[in-house]
């Protein structure tokens, strides 16, 4: 065998095993290769649009079971997820979240300004306790990427 025939089979073996690597990554399906996804949400025109995006990303990754995703929410969003209040679209949508896993994170300090606990909010919120933009910073230290549609 030639030096020319060498090199070429050296090659071709490095490029093979890359792909093969490459193709190993890419069908990757355990917990730990999930994409973390934090939406932030405080703008209380943008309810319906950031449901819509969380729904889209979830049905775009075939199905919960691909993608982790957190909502928090403050300021005067928080009014539009008001058991009181909510309309029954909004409603139905925060029911499929929290049964897609969805952590739908409401801000303290958004609470407390308003008055409510969470009995007060749709079924599925826990606390941020110690606020919206705290649990979004601790969210993207855990590695989430963060999304403010």
């Amino acid at each position: 065998m030639n030096r020319r025939n060498i090199l070429w089979s050296a090659v071709s073996s490095l490029g093979a095993m890359y792909a093969v690597r490459g193709a190993k990554a890419a069908t990757a399906t355990n917990a730990s290769d999930k994409l973390k996804v934090a939406y932030h949400l405080n703008d209380a025109e943008k309810v319906n649009f950031v449901l819509g995006n969380i729904r889209n990303h979830i049905d775009g990754v075939g199905g919960p079971e691909h993608v982790t995703i957190a909502l928090v929410i403050h300021g005067p969003a928080l009014k539009a997820f008001h058991s009181a209040r909510a309309n029954p679209d909004v409603s139905k949508r925060i029911g499929d979240f929290s049964r897609d896993g969805v952590e739908l994170a409401a801000c303290g300090n958004t609470m407390k300004a308003q008055n409510v606990t969470l009995k007060d909010l749709l079924p599925g919120f826990v606390s941020a306790e110690r606020g919206g933009v705290v649990r979004l910073a601790e969210l993207q230290a855990q590695g989430y990427l963060y999304l403010r549609p």
